[in-house]
């Protein structure tokens, strides 16, 4: 046993030092720094960012270079990291609407107030690959576009008025709970939905947002609006009896719009699917607030017919980290397992010949009582 142990240690090491190797890449071309993956990959470390709850694009990009641009194993490292870090306190709620706006579109109205900004996207590129991308290409002419400082009303604000949309409902007084300290347990309150929504895989909330698209729920959505850009963080400070500013972080909200029918106890109005992220991250805003709203099935007395709106199967299957854990643990070594479950196979089969060869010994003689 000890010579397995040893053997299976160098083993590992010998993996540990090939991977350093692999990472590294061919040495004649510069490494990478985490300047160029924070400034180049940005939607990657974004997603990062998202997916392991800790806003530090730095810190992102020294985990996609050393997991070799898995995102899953980057999101892995900084959960790890995140929880080494002291807890000191919660800020404010961010007033996304006095967002510095890089990026604000609405599908509702064309002439919304504040306009539309298109900012940074790929909406509306060829989907092409661009021979431009193989060279050191030069930057786009023409001056950068400084951020809107001036606030922009929502689009769900101008239909508040009339009365049209749900209520966006008040604040809460307690400090929200916090699902990276508390197990989940189900029902779960909404702000506990949306933090697992937040931080889950946007593969898998991309393809629940599209199923709800399919008929696997009721579901007639509006893009009212997606906003990108800056907020203020702030944190209520007891000694100087105000609230101070501590950092800024960038932000993707979305709001979706969708149609609900009405109740008896409710007229007829618009209801609300809500997405909010770390970083330029508006198709998991999208697909967050698409599957938020189908979570909230229960509230408007909907009847749950589809995966999209069973908040368990969402909630518990929705974490990349945890679904990787559970796949992958299955390359870890299960000899003693395989082998008994191969002995059954053996003994099962054993017992079937002798079965089939009575029944052919019996099948024998009744012709010959014959």
């Amino acid at each position: 046993m000890y010579v397995a142990v040893k053997g299976g240690e160098a083993a590992i090491g010998n993996a540990h030092r090939l991977l350093a190797d692999r990472r590294r890449g061919d040495r004649s071309v510069p490494a990478l720094t985490l300047e160029q993956i924070a400034g180049q990959l940005a939607l990657a470390v974004d997603r990062a960012m998202a997916e392991g709850s800790l806003y530090d694009p730095d810190l992102a990009a020294m985990a996609i270079r050393q997991s070799r641009g898995d995102l899953i194993e980057a999101i892995f490292l900084i959960r790890a990291y995140r929880t080494t870090l002291p807890r000191f306190g919660a800020s404010r709620p961010v007033d996304t609407g006095a967002m510095r706006i890089e990026r604000r579109i609405s599908a509702t109205y064309k002439d919304m107030p504040g306009g539309q900004l298109l900012g940074p996207t790929f909406d509306y590129t060829h989907r092409l690959i661009d021979p431009a991308m193989a060279t050191d290409e030069p930057v786009a002419s023409g001056k950068r576009r400084a951020r809107s400082d001036d606030p922009c009303p929502r689009v769900t604000d101008i239909l508040g008025r009339d009365g049209l949309i749900e209520p966006d409902g008040e604040l809460p007084v307690d400090e929200p709970g916090d699902l990276t300290r508390e197990p989940m347990e189900f029902p779960a309150g909404r702000d506990l939905r949306l933090q697992a929504l937040s931080r889950g895989d946007e593969g898998f909330l991309l393809s629940l947002a599209y199923s709800t698209q399919r008929g696997y729920a009721r579901s007639h959505p509006f893009v009212g609006e997606i906003r990108i850009g800056l907020v203020d963080v702030e944190v209520e400070m007891p000694e100087v009896g105000f609230a101070v500013t501590i950092g800024r972080v960038r932000l993707t909200e979305c709001q979706m719009v969708n149609q609900f029918q009405g109740s008896s106890k409710e007229p007829p109005q618009f209801t609300r699917g809500y997405g909010l992220v770390f970083g330029q991250s508006e198709r998991k805003a999208m697909a967050m607030s698409l599957v938020d709203r189908a979570l909230r099935a229960d509230e408007f007395g909907e009847e749950r017919t589809a995966p999209a709106q069973d908040e368990e199967f969402v909630i518990a299957h929705s974490d990349n980290i945890q679904a990787t854990g559970f796949v992958e643990h299955l390359k870890l070594p299960h000899y003693v397992d395989f082998q008994a479950e191969l002995d059954l196979v053996r003994r099962m089969r054993r017992e079937q010949a002798s079965a089939g060869d009575s029944q052919e010994a019996r099948s024998i003689n009744c012709d010959a009582a014959e």
